[in-house]
């Protein structure tokens, strides 16, 4: 049995029900794990526990996702910036004053809004096939989506329904991963179930149609990152076809500091290699320790 064990709580935020997952010391560094797109808490279930020894983490479910309350998309205005102001207060409301951030798909641009409005609280980043470079979008993918964002129509909604259906779910999970049987279904099962809640549909179609905020603010976080020089690891499976490996390498260009780890896996590569995942974390938010505490006493910047 494990020590540190994974605790499920809610707290609740301007009202709604927001669910999440706690482990770890509570006196520890925070780490703060945002999840992507179609996903929730669940995809750090492998993760919390191979680092609840060290760290203190704390991954929400966003509204809309997971255990989290889904108010339907006629009651809530459904967008990034919307999610990251619910995130925001969630953090304080838990007393997070501080914090690295570990952010995939839709975790990294209500993450790094979190990094834009207070940077003074964002020690690290680790960013898991979560973007801020337009060369990270593969092409293919991200057609449907493009042609969503440029005019809101029926034949425009069409296909992009379709990725949140259970095939096109699986497909995510799926896609890049050179041995699929090393994925749980249980992982994209649970993803298709909780997406299959009535008023669904709606709710992914307005955040996937507000995605081109997102692209509106890659400028600002890319000014963030040469400002701030935040210190930024990226785990990427490198094999994603919705992040491409080249969203991982443009970091370098506003970080040069950077460290990068490509590894021969897919969108959700925790799937298939959260051992190596936490390993490399573990190595570079103790390596950040480190130089913080060669560098105190010494007045900041």
């Amino acid at each position: 049995m494990s020590s540190h064990p994974v605790h499920h709580r809610t707290t609740t935020v301007r009202g709604h029900r927001i669910a999440y997952r706690e482990a770890g010391p509570a006196d520890a560094p925070v780490l703060l794990l945002l999840h992507g797109f179609p996903s929730s808490s669940h995809m750090f279930r492998d993760l919390l526990p191979l680092l609840a020894d060290r760290y203190h983490l704390v991954a929400p479910d966003h509204l809309g996702f997971g255990r989290s309350a889904a108010p339907a998309a006629t009651d809530f205005p459904y967008s990034f910036d919307r999610l990251a102001e619910i995130t925001e207060e969630f953090t304080e409301q838990l007393g997070l004053k501080e914090y690295a951030l570990y952010i995939q798909d839709y975790g990294a641009p209500i993450g790094l809004r979190l990094a834009l409005a207070h940077p003074e609280r964002v020690t690290a980043i680790i960013t898991q096939n979560g973007n801020a470079y337009e060369e990270g979008l593969g092409a293919e993918a991200w057609a449907p989506v493009l042609a969503l964002i440029a005019e809101r129509t029926p034949e425009t909604e069409a296909p992009v329904r379709a990725i949140s259906s259970p095939d096109g779910i699986q497909w995510q999970y799926l896609t890049g991963v050179p041995d699929p049987t090393l994925v749980s279904p249980d992982a994209y099962e649970h993803d298709a179930a909780l997406m299959a809640r009535p008023g669904q549909p709606e709710i992914q179609l307005d955040l996937i149609s507000d995605y081109g905020s997102n692209f509106a603010l890659y400028p600002a976080f890319q000014e963030y990152f040469r400002t701030s020089r935040v210190p930024l690891l990226a785990v990427w499976g490198s094999h994603d076809e919705i992040f491409v490996p080249e969203g991982a390498l443009a970091f370098r260009r506003d970080l040069p500091d950077a460290e990068i780890h490509l590894l021969p896996t897919g969108h959700f590569a925790l799937e298939t290699h959260a051992a190596q995942i936490a390993a490399l974390v573990r190595g570079f938010l103790g390596r950040r320790a480190t130089a913080d505490d060669r560098q105190s006493g010494h007045p900041h910047d």
